[in-house]
């Protein structure tokens, strides 16, 4: 409800003043969110849809930060998981924007658009350009900024072992496990975590 809250105020703040960079990609961000955490699928896909309108107003207004490059990036994926369709359309401009915002910060949000690529090559068909060795090539390039991220080592985890490397991804998962959670990222610590212990035990159970 505080994120639904939220979202009404920053695009009240938006509509008020049309040119409010932290409203637009905060907007963006908040209905990422939203859109990740509902279990309502309409509500999923029109939030992917208004964070991908924000992104966008986000860009337009501030080309060369990367907090709009990002967010707007993230919405494509998250619509792009959503739906097939979208899916096959927009891999393309994932890339596009996540390339865009290691220009700008390779180390913004703790390496995530590294994760967000090599997300990319880890999910996408072959013919999309699809690679899971090009994955964790992608997603190492992030670890120097990543420490803390969570999600960067368990999908990195999940790469590794797609291509066969079982002790690589023991040692990701396990860093996650014995992190500290940082207290504004609860939520995302422990579904991380709950992830994390669930792939270990598929890797343990598989030796």
């Amino acid at each position: 409800m505080q994120l639904r809250r939220g979202i009404v105020s920053l695009r009240q703040a938006l509509t008020t003043d049309p040119g409010n960079y932290e409203a637009a990609w905060k907007l963006s961000k908040f209905n990422y969110y939203l859109a990740s955490h509902t279990d309502d699928k309409k509500e999923r896909s029109d939030a992917f849809r208004a964070g991908v309108d924000a992104g966008k107003i986000a860009v337009a207004l501030q080309n060369e930060k990367p907090d709009g490059h990002f967010w707007l990036g993230a919405n494509y994926g998250g619509a792009a998981e959503n739906s097939t369709l979208e899916g096959l359309s927009t891999v393309n401009e994932i890339r596009e924007e996540m390339n865009t915002v290691l220009r700008l910060d390779q180390g913004y949000q703790n390496g995530s658009a590294y994760m967000v690529l090599g997300l990319i090559d880890l999910n996408a068909p072959g013919i999309l350009g699809g690679d899971p060795k090009k994955a964790v090539s992608e997603m190492e390039k992030g670890l120097p900024f990543g420490e803390p991220n969570a999600f960067l080592h368990l999908h990195l985890a999940e790469a590794y072992k797609k291509v066969g490397r079982d002790n690589d991804a023991r040692k990701q998962l396990n860093i996650i496990l014995s992190m500290t959670p940082d207290p504004n990222y609860l939520p995302e610590h422990k579904e991380a975590s709950n992830d994390a212990q669930k792939l270990l035990n598929e890797i343990e159970h598989a030796d």
